[in-house]
């Protein structure tokens, strides 16, 4: 029962691509390891710009910083 969580900001994706990675993710697991998709669970989760740090910043600060750089 293989289990797969994906992270993803709020808003960069939409509902459309959320469909697209569940649908290949599971494609890919019964592609590579043989396993059931009735068994296979993708979960999709927002997290907070703020909850999210990449480089010692948070993605929201970095987002901002390359805003006010455009």
């Amino acid at each position: 029962m293989p289990y797969v969580n994906i992270k993803v900001t709020p808003g960069d994706v939409t509902p459309e691509q959320k469909a697209a990675l569940i649908k290949g993710t599971t494609d890919v697991l019964v592609d590579v390891l043989d396993k059931n998709p009735e068994t296979t669970f993708v979960l999709i989760d927002e997290l907070s710009e703020d909850n999210w740090g990449i480089g010692g910043e948070t993605v929201a600060l970095r987002k901002q910083k390359r805003q006010s750089h455009s």
